[in-house]
Formats: structure tokens, C-alpha cells, sequence
């Protein structure tokens, strides 16, 4: 390899494979970063920060993971709807009760750049209540 140029990873280079995640008993915090580092890329070694070369990640049984220490009551999850006292509080249980998936949306969301490169990485997360997913054909093909 010449050390004197540079490698960007082009568009037409990127080869996204499907990554099928069990979440059933893994902490939020460190199965959000595993989930983050394959969205963008950073597991692979021709990451490029500028380009989007990660991969498919489908989560299954994310009623299933585990917050450590007293964060099912102790966590606060807030939305603003713009409107003068439009703030809403919910615990980590109570966001678990309604919508499953969005703690870990959430978790992995804030790991991801704030930028458009972040929101098109967040579209290739999918994330799925037990163990049935519809994505058989992208994940068994190899």
C-alpha cells in the first residue's frame, strides 16, 4: 500500500451486510455503543468519518435489556413539544410500559454525530419487540 495516498471510501465501494443483535439481558449503555460503531462504520478498517460505509443492525427482544444501578426509576427521558408547558417527564419504566424499542432508539441516537450523516445512519437501525423480524431475505443471504 503507498503510504502517500489517501483512502476515502467511495459510495459505489460500500458493501452494508445485516447484523442481527439478541438484546435480552445486555446493558442499554454498552449494547448502544456496539450498535452505534456498526451503524457508522468504526468496526471496519476502511472507516471514513465523512462517508456512510457501516452496516444493517436488526435488534430483537429489546423488552429484554437491563439498566444498571436504580436507572428504571431514576432516569428521565423528556420531549418538548414546543408549546409553553409542553415538557414531558417520563421514567425509563414508564417509556419500557409504552414503547419498548425507544430506550434503546434513544441510547443509540445520542451516539451517533448530530449531523445528516447521523440521521441516515439511525435508518438503518431496526429495532423489533421478540424474536420476529422481517428481514429474513437480507440477513440469510451471504
Amino acid at each position: 500500500m503507498d503510504m502517500n495516498k489517501a483512502f476515502f471510501l467511495r459510495k459505489e465501494d460500500r458493501d452494508p451486510k445485516w447484523h442481527v443483535i439478541d438484546a435480552t439481558g445486555q446493558v442499554v449503555g454498552r449494547l448502544a455503543t456496539e450498535i452505534a460503531n456498526r451503524l457508522r462504520g468504526k468496526d471496519k478498517a476502511s472507516f471514513t468519518p465523512h462517508t456512510d460505509g457501516g452496516d444493517y443492525v436488526v435488534v430483537l427482544n429489546c423488552e429484554n435489556v437491563v439498566f444498571t444501578g436504580n436507572k428504571w426509576s431514576d432516569k428521565i427521558y423528556k420531549r418538548y413539544s414546543g408549546w409553553k408547558s409542553g415538557l414531558k417527564e417520563r421514567t425509563a419504566l414508564q417509556v419500557m410500559e409504552k414503547d419498548p424499542t425507544r430506550i434503546l432508539q434513544e441510547a443509540v441516537k445520542g451516539m451517533l454525530p448530530k449531523t445528516t450523516l447521523g440521521r441516515q445512519s439511525m435508518l438503518k437501525l431496526k429495532l423489533y419487540v421478540g424474536n420476529e423480524h422481517p428481514h429474513f431475505a437480507q440477513v440469510n443471504t451471504k
